[in-house]
C-alpha cells in the first residue's frame, strides 16, 4: 500500500487513474474450491473458542468469576467482529497495492487472529482474554471480508450460488471441525492453535494461487465521516440491496432462537438437568449441522442450475416456521429431534443462497466489501437483540414459555421469506 499523506482531516492516496477490473466471465480455474477451503479454515478458527475452548480458558483464569468474564469477553469480541467487518470492507475496497487490494487484508487478518488466539492460550489474565479474543474477531474478520469480496471480483453471477453455498457450509464445517480437533487433546494451548494452525494453511493455499488484480483506480478520500457512512446505505437508492438486508435479519433472527435456547429448552421439556440436556443437544447439533452442511452444498449446485435464488430463500423461511411450530409443540426427544432435522433443511437451503443474493443486489459492484460488511450486519444484529425479546417473551405466563417464543421466531421467519419477495433484480 502506498504511503496515506494527511490533507486536514482525511486521509488521500495518489494513485493512477485506471478503470476497476471488468466483470469476470469466468471464474478462475480452482478458486471456488481454494477460497472455500479457505473460508472453512477461518471459520474453524473462529468457531472454536466460540463454542468450546474460549469457555475452557475463562473459567481456568477467571475462577469463581468466570460466567461474568464469560458474558464480558463475547460481548466485547462480538461488538468488535460485527462493527469490523463493513470497516476492513471498505478499507479493502480502497487498498491499492502491488499484491492486489484482497490479498493483504487475508494475510494480515489471519495473522493477527492467530495472535489474538495466542494472547488467549498463552498469558493468563483476564485482560488478555478480553484483547486477544477482541484481537482475534477483529483480524479473522478482516480476512473473511477479504475472502468474500474476492468472489464478485472472479466469479460471475451465474456460478455465485456455489460459492454460497460452499461458503455457508463452510460456517457449518467450522463447528464440526473446531469440535473435532479440540477433542484430539487436553492441553488447552493445542486446542487453541491447532485449528489456527489449519487456518493459516488453508488461508495460504488460497492467498498464494488467486490472482488479485491491482487496481489503480483513484478512490474518493478516507476520513473519519467516511468511516461512519460505512454502516449505512440508502435503501431508496438500492432497494433490492434492502429488501436483502431485512429478509437476512428477519430469518437470522427466527432461526437464532432455537440455538441460542435449546439446552434450556431440552431441560425442561424432557425434565432434565441442563448438563444432561447439555449432552443430548450436542449430539443433536452434531447430526444436525452435519445435514445443513450437506443441503448448503446442494441448494447452492441447485441454485445455479435453474438460475434462481428467491424460492430458495422462501422455501427457508417457510421451512423454518414449520421447524420452529414443530419444535414448540415438540412433547418428546424423537418429536425435538425430527424438529431440529427440519430447522437444518432451513439452514442449509439458507446458506444455500444467503450470499448470492448480497453478491447479486450490492450496491457498487466494483467496491463491493464495504456493503457486504453492512450486509453481514444483519447477522450481528439478531444475535444482540434476540436475549433481550426472549427474556420478555419467555416470562409470559409465568416463565419458561419456549413455545410461545419458538411460534414468535415463526412468524418472524415467515416475514423473511415475505420481504425477499420485494427483491426485483434477482429471480
Amino acid at each position: 500500500m502506498t504511503s496515506p499523506r494527511r490533507s486536514g482531516a482525511a486521509l488521500s492516496m495518489t494513485v493512477d487513474p485506471t478503470p476497476a477490473p471488468a466483470r469476470p466471465a469466468a471464474a478462475p480455474k480452482g478458486f471456488i474450491v481454494r477460497a472455500a477451503l479457505s473460508n472453512w479454515g477461518l471459520w474453524t478458527a473462529l468457531m472454536t473458542p466460540s463454542i468450546i475452548t474460549l469457555a475452557v480458558r475463562v473459567e481456568a483464569v477467571a475462577g469463581a468469576d468466570y460466567e461474568a468474564v464469560y458474558a464480558m469477553v463475547l460481548s466485547v469480541g462480538a461488538a468488535v467482529g460485527m462493527f469490523g467487518g463493513p470497516v476492513w470492507g471498505r478499507l479493502s475496497d480502497a487498498t491499492r497495492s502491488r499484491f492486489g487490494r484482497r490479498r493483504p487484508w487475508i494475510a494480515g487478518g489471519i495473522a493477527v487472529g492467530t495472535a489474538g488466539i495466542a494472547v488467549i492460550a498463552f498469558v493468563p489474565q483476564v485482560w488478555a482474554l478480553v484483547f486477544g479474543w477482541a484481537l482475534a474477531q477483529a483480524g479473522f474478520n478482516a480476512a473473511l471480508a477479504g475472502t468474500m469480496a474476492s468472489v464478485p471480483d472472479q466469479v460471475p453471477a451465474k456460478d455465485q450460488g456455489r460459492v454460497s453455498g460452499a461458503f455457508g457450509a463452510a460456517v457449518t464445517g467450522g463447528i464440526l471441525a473446531g469440535s473435532g480437533l479440540a477433542a484430539l487433546t487436553q492441553d488447552t494451548r493445542l486446542m487453541f492453535m491447532i485449528p489456527c494452525a489449519l487456518a493459516v494453511a488453508l488461508a495460504a493455499q488460497f492467498v498464494l494461487a488467486f490472482q488479485d488484480p491491482r487496481v489503480e483506480a483513484p478512490r474518493e478520500p478516507f476520513s473519519l465521516k467516511a468511516i461512519g457512512a460505512t454502516f449505512v446505505f440508502d435503501p431508496r437508492r438500492h432497494p433490492d440491496f434492502g429488501w436483502v438486508w431485512l429478509a437476512k435479519f428477519l430469518l437470522v433472527f427466527g432461526g437464532a432462537a432455537p440455538m441460542v435456547y435449546m439446552v434450556y429448552f431440552t431441560a425442561a421439556r424432557l425434565d432434565l438437568t441442563a448438563a444432561e440436556a447439555g449432552g443430548v443437544v450436542g449430539v443433536l447439533f452434531l447430526a444436525s449441522y452435519a445435514l445443513q452442511t450437506a443441503v448448503a452444498l446442494g441448494g447452492g449446485w441447485l441454485s445455479d442450475r435453474i438460475g434462481r435464488r428467491r424460492p430458495l430463500f422462501v422455501a427457508s423461511g417457510l421451512i423454518s416456521a414449520a421447524g420452529l411450530v414443530l419444535l414448540a409443540t415438540a412433547p418428546n426427544l424423537p418429536m425435538i429431534v425430527a424438529a431440529q432435522l427440519v430447522l437444518s433443511v432451513s439452514g442449509g437451503l439458507f446458506a444455500a443462497v444467503d450470499a448470492v443474493l448480497v453478491f447479486q443486489t450490492l450496491p457498487n459492484p466494483d467496491a463491493p466489501a464495504k456493503d457486504l460488511g453492512v450486509a453481514n450486519l444483519a447477522n450481528g444484529f439478531p444475535q444482540v437483540l434476540l436475549p433481550l425479546a426472549a427474556t420478555a417473551v419467555l416470562s409470559v405466563g409465568g416463565g419458561g414459555n419456549y413455545a410461545l417464543l419458538f411460534a414468535a421466531a415463526a412468524a418472524v421467519a415467515v416475514g423473511g421469506a415475505v420481504s425477499v419477495l420485494r427483491v426485483k433484480r434477482v429471480r
